[in-house]
């Protein structure tokens, strides 16, 4: 068939190949439309473009139409089943395929696992067990680019405008909606050719609303937060379970209270604690935790997307649960003066701190005071409060004086926290204060973490552990090597212990050096994680450490409760038959055997609600500093890069980045090792842990960003941190001569505990 000469579209290439005699190539196709020259060079790249979009195979001598699932093809991920990833094929035409088959994802590499919602372009396989992928390469995400702010040109052009720093370019709308310039909208693709643009299918509203920079993480990371009408219905029905005492431990008349944020919506945890008459000095404690397990059966849809979610996820103004409403702020949660169902942790602990026995049981509590953390402090530091408050604190001080021969990591890392008024809007944002009311809390839930691990242990039972593992000797010499700088050593010929890193920073007496310090050593940490292999807790200097105290918000939590279940025989009577839910509440076997891709697939959940959670502060920071643009304010360097340095407002927290391109004329080389800018001629160095007055430049709520600029760089005065880096003039580094933001590595929170601070959760 004669065709036109030039540049085919997309729809003409698809149309030639699936008309096409053969299976053609580059060099066919471009015979067939008549390309010469530059033609064929651009013909090259939209073909790389069609097959990487799963439109094409991928081969560069033959191409073929996909015809059902190709053998290379883009998927997303739409769930994770047993710790696997599970995908459907991006571009899928329903009217002539049907539905969309399910594709195993078999992943290779360790480390690189896939969360719901991403893209792969992945080698298929049909086999007799179905169809299976093998993931070649992740594929940027379409979320970031299809949420966005809507604006109109000199044209009366709709476009969409990104809010994300990695989006560099608006996309044309080709069906507003409805949505008016400047409100912030969700949107889809309109076609398979970027060149059809998208169409909006949600409007959010104003873009600078405080409920807005949640729901923006929400999309970015594709954070499920809608349940499934079948998960709220077993929830619903879960409610009518028949809470008594016979099977139960009547704990109802033990004073038990729940300490926690002032404005938590759920509790699941409450302590006791009084003086045990046969172990002198010793006390005797409760740590009664809320029986998810009883409500939330293996197997079910409720528990699947649970599973899903991995975790709670804690925003300034909402929570995304893992559990629906009913469950996790009504029937789990241990509320003041109302019957609850919980795993209790029985512990002794001796005169010295140490825990010398524990038993579990499954217990009918009535808890005596929910009561904020501030309050809880305040009643003991004014002399007033009451016998069983008294005698946790007693209790704790055994305990922290066993931690404290214990030496754990302590490093003192301010958290920000965002206040709202009644009407959503920012109220504050301060650095959370510590109490030791949180310390109270924190060391009886650690207490009892490890009294579940070990318990399991006992028993040869299945465990999931929160493991955190020695620091890497690559992570060690890199921190060696940037102590030098500061005429500090760091031996590594030694074991090395959290002691070792405590003693180095208590020997530090400037303030902004050991805070410069204190990041370095959170940096050389490995990144905490679940899994059935016990590795150790690092950072807690303990031998064997389970999550046990949340499991209405951790999935992680829910697993070691169904353990105990099984090896301590805890099993409850089945439901009624009327109900419809899975009779056993422990651990499944099929659970059992993937305990490794279950636990690999929550890892990947916790770390995806942190970085939600830390772009939603960022957010909030950013628009709380909006007004404030041209203030100058003391800050901290924190990190230094051959493109600026960035800086953080001291004692209030926001990290912004002041470009090297605003410096001035004079050219400022990067040392790498030294953490420094040094300017060529003047000799002015901006080094890590230096503190300055900076100007803000900019605060974009949208994004996140903050920008700052020296204020008249000439002269600037600059409070170095302790010792200077000695750098050194190696004539090899250079900054680039286009300044464009890049990400600062941060170091990873390593979330030991996972106790609730505020509106967040401060995880170990």
């Amino acid at each position: 068939m004669p065709r036109q000469a030039g540049m085919p579209s997309r729809e003409q290439i698809l149309e030639f190949l699936q008309t096409s005699d053969t299976v053609a190539g580059k060099r066919e196709i471009a015979k067939a439309f008549g390309l010469k020259g530059q033609e064929k060079i651009a013909l090259k790249k939209l073909l790389k473009d069609m097959a990487e979009e799963g439109l094409i195979d991928g081969k560069r001598t033959a191409y073929h139409r996909m015809g059902g699932v190709p053998k290379v093809t883009v998927l997303r991920v739409e769930e994770i089943e047993d710790g696997r990833p599970v995908a459907v094929p991006e571009n899928w035409d329903s009217e002539a395929g049907g539905k969309p088959p399910r594709i195993v994802l078999k992943e290779q590499k360790k480390g690189a696992a896939l969360k719901r919602g991403d893209r792969v372009l992945t080698r298929t396989e049909d086999t007799q067990n179905g169809w299976v992928g093998y993931p070649i390469k992740k594929l940027p995400s379409r979320t970031e680019g299809l949420m966005g702010i809507v604006e109109f040109d000199g044209a009366g052009k709709p476009w969409l405008a990104p809010i994300e720093k990695s989006v560099r370019q608006s996309s044309p709308i080709s069906d507003v909606g409805g949505a008016e310039a400047g409100q912030l909208v969700i949107a889809e693709r309109a076609g398979r050719s970027p060149r059809a643009g998208v169409k909006v299918v949600e409007v959010v509203g104003d873009p600078l609303a405080p409920k807005s920079f949640s729901l923006i993480a929400i999309a970015k990371h594709g954070i499920p937060h809608v349940f499934p009408e079948a998960a709220i219905e077993e929830a619903q029905a879960a409610t009518e379970l028949a809470l008594s005492p016979d099977h139960r431990e009547d704990l109802r008349a033990v004073p038990i209270v729940a300490i926690d944020p002032a404005d938590a919506r759920d509790h699941d945890d409450a302590i006791w604690a009084e003086p045990d008459p046969d172990n002198e000095g010793g006390f005797r404690a409760i740590v009664a935790i809320a029986d998810v397990s009883y409500y939330v059966r293996p197997g079910s849809a409720l528990d699947k997307e649970a599973r899903k979610r991995g975790n709670s996820v804690y925003f300034p103004d909402r929570v995304v649960p893992m559990l629906p409403e009913v469950l996790s702020a009504d029937v789990c949660s241990l509320r003041q003066d109302e019957d609850r169902a919980a795993m209790a942790c029985h512990l002794r602990i001796s005169a010295g701190g140490k825990v010398t026995s524990h038993r579990f049981t499954r217990a009918i509590v009535r808890i005596t005071h929910n009561i904020a953390y501030e309050d809880a402090q305040a009643a003991i530091d004014g002399d007033d409060a009451p016998q069983h408050l008294q005698h946790l604190w007693q209790a704790w001080k055994l305990l922290a004086k066993a931690r404290a021969e214990r030496d754990p990591l302590e490093l003192e890392l301010p958290e920000r926290q965002v206040r709202l008024n009644d009407q959503g809007k920012i109220e504050e944002i301060a650095i959370r204060e510590r109490l030791d009311a949180h310390r109270v809390v924190e060391d009886f839930m650690i207490a009892a973490n490890v009294a579940a691990a070990k318990a399991l242990e006992a028993k040869t039972a299945p465990v999931v552990y929160r493991v955190h593992e020695t620091p890497s000797r690559e992570k060690l010499i890199a921190l060696r090597d940037y102590l030098g700088t500061m005429d500090r050593t760091l031996a590594l010929g030694q074991v090395v212990t959290p002691g070792l890193f405590n003693r180095m920073l208590k020997d530090i007496s400037d303030e902004a050096e050991k805070a410069l310090v204190m990041e370095a050593v959170l940096r050389s940490q490995m990144q905490a994680y679940y899994g059935p292999a016990n590795a150790g807790h690092f950072g807690l200097a303990l031998g064997s450490y389970a999550h046990f105290t949340s499991p209405i918000r951790r999935y992680a939590d829910l697993l070691v409760h169904r353990a105990l279940v099984d090896a301590y025989k805890l099993e409850q009577p089945a439901p009624p038959r009327k109900l419809d839910l899975p009779e056993g509440t422990g651990l499944a076997d099929r659970d059992k055997a993937n305990l490794q891709g279950i636990t690999d697939a929550i890892s990947q959940t916790e770390r995806r609600a942190m970085e939600a959670e830390r772009d939603t502060i960022d957010r909030y920071m950013a628009a709380w500093l909006s007004s404030r643009v041209g203030e100058t304010f003391k800050t901290r360097i924190t990190g230094v890069q051959s493109f600026g340095f960035f800086a953080t407002i001291v004692g209030m927290g926001g990290d912004g980045l002041v470009p090297v391109s605003s410096l001035g004329r004079e050219y400022f080389r990067y040392d790498e090792k030294a953490q420094a800018l040094i300017g060529e001629n003047s000799g002015t160095t901006y080094a890590s842990g230096d503190v300055l007055e900076l100007k803000l430049a900019e605060a974009n709520a949208l994004t996140g960003a903050l920008k700052f600029e020296v204020p008249g760089s000439e002269g600037q005065s600059i409070e170095p941190r302790g010792k200077r880096p000695l750098a050194k003039k190696t004539g090899t580094a250079k900054h680039a001569p286009k300044h464009t933001q890049g990400k600062r590595g941060r170091p990873g929170n390593i979330r030991h505990q996972g106790r609730k601070q505020g509106g967040g959760k401060k995880k170990r």
